[in-house]
This record gives C-alpha cells, structure tokens and sequence, in this order.
C-alpha cells in the first residue's frame, strides 16, 4: 500500500496542494485528474520520489516495489531494447550483472561461489528464470517484434522507443505502478493491449492522463487536483464528471436559496428592529441570520469554455458526392456520398492521406482524378491540423483576428465570443502570433462558431487541448444538428460524436454505419 500524509507542495507564493492525505491500495486504478499547471504531474514526482513535499510524507510499505514510466527517451540509447525493459527492474538486473562477473573470474574461489549461491536465490525469488521471456512478451504484445530486442535503443524511433519504455515500466509486476500520460503516441491495437493488460494488473495503478475513454476504461477511482486540494472519488472520469457537476450544482442552489433567505430576514431586522411588538421576532431571526451558511466558493483552476456550433440556413437533400477521387502518394479511388444526419469519423493509418483529402474537399489542394461536389445549401467550416498560417507573424489582437470572421465587428460582440473561449479582460487583446498551442486551437473554435458552418470539418481538435476544453467540445460536437467530418486520436470523441466511419488506406476499405467502438470491434 502507498500512503500519503500530510502532504504540502507549492513554489513561492503558487500553492498546488495542501495537506492530502490518500491511501492507493492494491487492485485499484486511480486516475490523476486537474487542469493544466494544476500539478497532476508534480504530484506523480512526489509520489515517486523524484520531488520532495514541503510538509508530509509518501510511505510505501516494507519489500514493495514502485515502478515509474520514463519520460527521457533518449536515456537507453546505448542498451539493447530487451536489457531497457529489464531494468525496470534494477535490482534484478544488478544481480544479474554481479552473477555474470563472478562466473567470468579465471580463479572461482570458495568465496565466490557462496556469493553466487545467494545471488542465485535471490534470483530466483525475484523471478530471473523467467525475466527474459517476460520481457519479450511485454515487447511483442505492444508490438515490438523479436528482430528488435537485440537493437540498441538509439536505433529506434520516438514512437517505438515510447512503446520500449512502457514496457520497462509494467515489467516485473511492480507491487505500484506510476503512468504519466502512457497512451501518447500508442496506436489504437497498441493501446487496446494496454488497456486489457491494466484490467488485469492485479496490484495499484497510479496514472496521468488527458485521454477520458482510457480513464474510463481502466480507473476505479479519480483523484482531482483542484482548489489547493486532492479530492478522492470512486468510479470513473465519466462518473466523477456527473458527480463534480451535480454536487456544484447542488451546492450553487443551496447558495441561492441561503441568499434569498438572508435578504427576507435582513430585510424584516431592519423594518421591525425598533418595533416593540415585533422586537422578539426580530431578535429570533437574527439568530436565524447568524446560523446561516452560505459557502464561499474557492476558485478553480478547472475552465470549461462554452462550444456550441450553430447555424442559420438548414441542410438540402444534396450535401456532399465525392467520386473516384485520387491523389497518388494518399488514396486513390475514393468514393463516398454524404447523407443527412452524418457525423462521419475518417480514420487512416497514415494521418497525410486524411489531412490531404480534407484539404481537396475544402478546395485548398487539387486531386490528381475525381470529383467532389458540394450541395447549394451548404456552409462548410474547417479544423486544419496546422493552423499556422492563421498565426504565424501576425500581430493583429484577439479582437481584431476574430474580426476578419465575423459580419458584426463590435468589440463587445466579439470580445463576447472570446470569453466563451476563456479570453476575457486584457486577455482579448494579446497578439495573435503569441498565442499558445491550446489557446490558437480555441480561437480556430470560436472561428468556426462564427462562421455557422452547418457541415463541419475537423482533423485533430483535440490536439493541445486539456481535458476541460476536450469535454466542451465533446458536448458542443455532440448536439450539433448538421453534418460533419472527423479525425481525432481523442477515442471517447469519436465514439460519442460519431455515427458512421470509414477508413482510408490507400483505397476505401470501411464505411458502415457505427460507432467508433463498434468499428474497433469489428476490426480488432
């Protein structure tokens, strides 16, 4: 069991949390959640060790073992990949190397070999006989074949050496096991694997992560790093989300209940106060007034901008016919008719062909053969992968860039929009090629909201997105009455969103309507 307690951590005058106290026991899965620079990964470091709190402690019990994700890629370069996933678990790869520097001596001493007997038996305790074979099988099951276990780490790419390091960090079946964001850059067979393979983990599982179908998937509990505290709640994002947002609504009517309650009796104090007849009246309601609670509210660092795409001229009966399209090098012979009601999920293995045909529709790149023919009553709207050229160099201010999308210039109705996306007060007139990665993909938001696309195109939404912008749009895409088009690493937002999927490897290869689930079912 881990435990924490009393546990105080903050940087100069910035407090991220105060006086946690939690027990992460055996068999669970707990789901660190927050809002960017709330300190989920800080408190990961804590957790392992890595940070030291101000007050407080981290216990781990006697003989048991912590096992952390490593985040420097570049650290194994110089180890094979099958001797990186062993040293996540280094006593038994110290032993290992002690065992193989005595057997080596020219002279084996007397000394020696009862060295090597404990060492043996310590080895086998820990399970050496079978470490090798473990670690192969963790490779392959996230698809690292067997030609590359004797590679040297530098050989390989990110994505692979991300795989090789998760890997390390679930080998030896540590008795706590730390996961920072463990899904990044893991296609969806791979992740799959891992989710099956934490359903079945048996001991506790501690994880950051921004994607909400994996908490879902694998979580039994949510600790939220908010308010200067860590809340615990049992279930899952989903569960917590429903949960956080009732009891706050619970909570504000409770507030204005007390509120208007407090103003009848402030008002009678000072109408009866000085009434004789009424004065014991009012002396009881003073008394009511002082008993009174009304909670004041901390603020959160959680911000949920508000989505929401509507538009004005409804969809005909002819959308969108796209006919033995081709562009050699991303697809070729690509058909596919858009009908109302469609919310299309577009997936490929290769994310150029996706960006590529999303590019042609839009009129932006030209197809090498095809056709591609929009109905007269529709109003598209897109979500490139790279909005660069939307930011890049320009110096304009948030109101002045949402401007040039908008048939009404006002400052106060732009800077309206702008606050739905978060950018209130000075923050409106920041320039736009300052802009962070989740504060442009807000703004391209607020542009699309503006533009009342009733057919909507997006690649990669959710990208730099934290998990209270994702939800939003999650919701915004979700009640959406027109049609669109969507590409998302984000599992949960295509599952919700989408109603029909089809798949572009080279030629079309899928397109039945179902969800996203169902599809992975179908295909996995």
């Amino acid at each position: 069991m881990l435990q924490v307690n009393g546990v105080s951590l903050q940087y100069g005058s910035k407090k991220l949390f105060e006086d946690v106290n939690l027990k992460f026991t055996k068999g669970n899965c707990y789901g660190i959640i927050g809002a960017n620079g709330a300190g989920k990964s800080t408190f990961l470091k804590v957790l392992s060790g890595e940070i030291e709190p101000n007050k407080g402690e981290v216990i781990l019990d006697k003989n048991e073992r912590m096992s952390v994700l490593a985040q420097n890629q570049n650290k194994y370069d110089f180890e094979t990949v099958l001797r990186t996933v062993m040293l996540g678990h280094r006593r038994l790869v110290e032993i290992m190397d002690e065992k193989d520097a005595l057997y080596a001596h020219a002279e084996f001493t007397e000394e020696d070999g009862a060295r090597a007997a404990e060492l043996e038996s310590e080895f086998a305790e820990l399970g050496g006989w079978e470490a090798e074979s473990e670690a192969e099988t963790l490779l392959n099951g996230l698809d690292i074949p067997a030609q590359y276990h004797s590679m040297l780490m530098g050989e390989l790419d990110a994505k692979q050496k991300v795989k090789v390091l998760l890997a390390q960090a679930l080998f030896g079946n540590p008795d706590v096991l730390l996961l920072d964001e463990p899904t990044n850059n893991l296609d969806l067979k791979t992740a799959r694997w891992l989710e099956n393979y934490l359903l079945d983990f048996e001991n506790t599982i501690i994880i950051v992560s921004h994607n909400r179908h994996f908490l879902n998937k694998v979580c039994t509990h949510i600790c939220d790093v908010d308010f200067g505290k860590i809340n615990l709640y049992l279930g899952n994002y989903d569960f917590w989300y429903q949960t956080s947002q009732l009891l706050a609504r619970q909570q504000r009517d409770a507030n204005k209940k007390a509120e208007q309650r407090a103003a009848e009796l402030r008002e009678f104090i000072a109408r009866f106060a000085a009434n004789a007849s009424k004065s014991r009246q009012a002396t009881s309601r003073k008394k009511e007034l002082e008993k009174l609670e009304i909670t004041d509210f901390k603020p959160s660092l959680r911000k949920y901008p508000y989505i929401d795409f509507k538009y004005e001229r409804e969809i005909g009966n002819d959308i969108l016919v796209v006919e033995k399209l081709t562009k050699k090098g991303y697809f070729e012979d690509i058909s596919f008719t858009v009908q109302r009601g469609d919310k299309i999920g577009i997936l490929s293995d290769k994310s150029t062909s996706v960006t590529m045909l999303y590019d042609i529709l839009m009129g932006k790149a030209e197809p090498d053969s095809g056709t591609v023919k929009w109905g007269k009553t529709i109003i598209s709207s897109y979500f490139p992968l790279d909005n660069s050229e939307y930011f890049d160099g320009c110096s304009l201010t948030l109101v002045q860039w949402l401007s040039q999308f908008s048939k009404d210039h006002y400052e106060e109705y732009l800077r309206g929009w702008l606050g739905r996306m978060l950018f209130s007060g000075e923050e409106a007139l920041k320039e736009a090629k300052v802009l962070s990665g989740g504060e442009k993909v807000r703004c391209m938001l607020a542009k699309m909201m503006l533009e009342g696309g009733n057919f909507l195109i997006l690649d990669e939404p959710t990208n730099h997105l934290d998990l209270e912008s994702i939800t939003s749009l999650n919701n915004g895409l979700t009640a959406f009455k027109g049609c669109l088009l969507l590409t998302s690493h984000d599992q949960e937002l295509m599952n919700t969103v989408c109603n029909r999927i089809i798949t572009v490897n080279g030629t079309k290869t899928f397109d039945r309507n179902v969800t996203f689930d169902e599809y992975v079912d179908l295909t996995t």
